[in-house]
């Protein structure tokens, strides 16, 4: 009977911990489905990735628009490009492609600017060697932009004065991109020539000065003491021969009497 009702129990508790586990997975399951992207910055009223967001017109092309976090993401929408094997999406860059009349616009953030103008000069250099007139590049902000199979360049310059880079960058110092590196070591020599100079001619000065009050001090303390004396004596309280008179005698009068 004992082992009957342990047997009922343990069936019990068994059914019980299956239910839980299926309820858990099931709402694990409805939050990520909550959550169709995985981006580094989503919008706090409908979760859409604010780059999206950043697209000319993104309500009307919103049905086409393809977000990556990968390359095999943004070939299957837009086809083998070698310019695509050149992203670096290991440190988090996103991507986002929607189709326009003017072409297929390409919009890629990378996580910082350093690497944003590194993929610049590349995308510059591989564009300018192929010599794809189809293909219209330009750095916007902190955005890599592209339009593919352009129709023509006016409108995919026109398309692309339409994406703008709203986000800023607030440095808890000063920027140290602000000037160039040469100018800043220029700054920073000539700074650092001046604060020596000012910090050699102050010492130079301080001594100088100090050097005038000890001595005008030493003078008045000797002049004090030499006002004390009766006659005045070049021996310094010396024994001396009393040729001129003046030193008074020490020993006492009359060690013999007379």
């Amino acid at each position: 009977m004992l082992q009957s009702n342990f047997k009922i129990q343990s069936v019990k508790i068994f059914l019980i911990l299956a239910i839980v586990n299926i309820l858990s997975l099931t709402g694990l399951a409805q939050s990520n489905g909550s959550i169709p992207y995985k981006s580094q910055e989503v919008s706090e009223n409908d979760g859409i990735p604010v780059l999206i967001k950043h697209l000319p017109e993104w309500e009307s092309v919103r049905a086409q628009t393809t977000f990556a976090t990968g390359v095999n993401g943004l070939k299957a929408a837009l086809g083998e490009r070698p310019v695509l094997d050149m992203i670096d999406f290991a440190s988090g860059t996103e991507a986002v492609t929607a189709p326009y009349p003017a072409g297929k616009l390409l919009i890629i953030e990378y996580t910082s600017p350093q690497a944003s103008i590194e993929a610049d000069g590349q995308f510059t250099a591989a564009l300018n060697s192929a010599g794809d007139r189809s293909t219209i590049y330009r750095r916007i902000g902190n955005y890599n932009a592209f339009i593919f199979d352009a129709v023509d360049e006016g409108g995919a310059n026109a398309l692309l004065d339409q994406v703008k880079y709203e986000k800023t960058v607030q440095w808890l110092g000063r920027n140290p991109f602000e000037i160039s590196a040469e100018r800043a070591f220029v700054i920073s020599t000539t700074d650092l020539f001046i604060s020596t100079v000012m910090i050699v001619v102050l010492g130079a000065g301080f001594s100088l000065v100090g050097g005038i009050i000890v001595g005008f001090l030493f003078y008045l303390i000797r002049e004090k003491k030499r006002s004390r004396l009766s006659n005045f004596t070049d021996a310094g309280g010396m024994t001396r021969l009393n040729l001129d008179g003046f030193t008074p005698d020490i020993a006492p009068k009359g060690y013999l009497s007379d």
